[in-house]
C-alpha cells in the first residue's frame, strides 16, 4: 500500500517561473508590462470600434469582439500577478488564489478554443453558403453559439478544478511556472492522479480535438469553394477574409498542443514556460493587429473611433 506520510496541507504556493534568472527580471518586468498595456489597448480599441460602427454589427465582428474581450480577460488573469511577483520578489500565491487563477485561466482558454471553431464555421457559411448566411447566422444563433461556448467552458473548468481541490501535495510547494497551470501543479501531487489525468485528456480531446476538426473541415470546404472561383483576384478576395483567422488558429493550437497534449511525467518546465508566454501574452497582443492590419472595414472603424480620417495609401 502506498504511503502518503509526506503529504502536507499547503496554504501557499511559490511561483518560481522566472526566479532562476534574477538579473533578467527588470527586463522581463518592462517587457511584460509593455505587452500587457498593448494587449489592453489593442483589444479595447477593437471592441469599441466594432461597437461604435453599425457597418461592423455582423456575426463575424460580433465573434471578434468576444474574442478580444476573452483575450483581455485571459491576459489579466495571469500578467498582473506575474508583474507583482517580479516587483516584490515574493512569488507567493495562496492555495485558494492558485485554484481560482487556474479555474479562470482554463475557462478563458477553453472559450478561445471554442470561439475560434465558431468563427471558422461563420467563415464557412459566409463563403460556401452565402445565400443562406443571414438565415443561418441570425442574431439568435450567434448568441446561442457564444452562450454554449461559455457554458461548456465553465463546466469543463469547474470539473477539473473540483478534482484539483482533492489532490494532496507533497512537502514541496514550489511551482516551476509563472502561473498556476494544471501540469505544473500535478508534478507536485503525492496522491494518485491517474483518474485526474484521464479526465484531463478526455476534456482536452473534447475541447481541443473536436473544435480543431471543426476548423479543419470548415477550411476544407472553404478551400474547395475558393479553387472553383475562376479569377485570381476573386480567389484572393475570398481568402483574405479568413487569412487572419487562420493565422490566429495556427498560433493558438501550435502552442496549446505543445504544452497540454503530453502526460505530466514528460512535462518540461522550460518548454511549458516559453509556450505559455506565447498563448497568455504574445497571441492576445498580436490578435488585434492580425485582425485589423489587412481589414479595410476594421481600419476605417478604428480611424473613425479616434476621430481621424483614414489616410489614402
Amino acid at each position: 500500500m502506498k504511503s502518503y506520510k509526506n503529504q502536507t496541507v499547503i496554504s501557499d504556493f511559490l511561483l518560481m517561473g522566472f526566479s532562476e534568472h534574477p538579473e533578467q527580471q527588470p527586463l522581463l518586468f518592462t517587457l511584460f508590462l509593455a505587452m500587457y498595456l498593448v494587449t489592453l489597448l489593442g483589444n479595447l480599441l477593437i471592441i469599441l470600434a466594432i461597437g461604435s460602427d453599425p457597418h461592423l454589427h455582423t456575426p463575424m465582428y460580433f465573434f471578434l469582439a468576444n474574442l478580444s474581450f476573452i483575450d483581455t480577460c485571459c491576459t489579466s488573469t495571469i500578467v498582473p500577478k506575474v508583474l507583482a511577483n517580479i516587483q516584490t520578489q515574493l512569488h507567493t500565491i495562496s492555495h485558494t488564489g492558485c485554484l481560482l487563477q487556474m479555474y479562470f485561466f482554463m475557462v478563458l482558454a477553453l472559450l478561445d478554443d471554442f470561439l475560434l471553431a465558431v468563427m471558422a464555421y461563420d467563415r464557412y457559411v459566409a463563403i460556401c453558403l452565402p445565400l443562406h448566411y443571414t438565415t443561418i447566422m441570425c442574431p439568435q444563433r450567434c448568441l446561442f453559439l457564444v452562450a454554449t461556448s461559455w457554458l461548456c467552458s465553465n463546466l469543463m473548468a469547474f470539473s477539473l478544478t473540483l478534482q484539483m481541490v482533492h489532490v494532496s501535495f507533497c512537502a514541496s510547494h514550489s511551482i516551476p511556472h509563472f502561473f498556476c497551470d494544471l501540469l505544473p501543479l500535478l508534478k507536485l501531487a503525492c496522491s494518485d492522479t491517474q483518474t485526474f489525468q484521464l479526465m484531463m485528456f478526455a476534456e482536452a480531446a473534447l475541447s481541443g480535438v473536436v473544435p480543431l476538426i471543426c476548423v479543419l473541415v470548415s477550411y476544407a470546404h472553404i478551400m474547395h469553394t475558393i479553387l472553383r472561383i475562376p479569377s485570381a483576384e476573386g480567389k484572393h478576395k475570398v481568402f483574405s477574409t479568413c487569412g487572419s483567422h487562420l493565422t490566429v488558429v495556427t498560433l493558438f493550437y501550435g502552442t496549446v498542443f505543445l504544452v497540454y497534449f503530453q502526460p505530466s511525467s514528460s512535462y518540461s518546465a522550460d518548454t511549458g514556460i516559453v509556450a505559455s508566454i506565447f498563448y497568455t501574452m504574445v497571441t492576445p497582443m498580436l490578435n488585434p493587429f492580425i485582425y485589423s492590419l489587412r481589414n479595410k472595414d476594421m481600419k476605417r472603424a478604428l480611424w473613425k473611433l479616434v476621430g481621424l480620417h483614414q489616410p489614402h495609401i
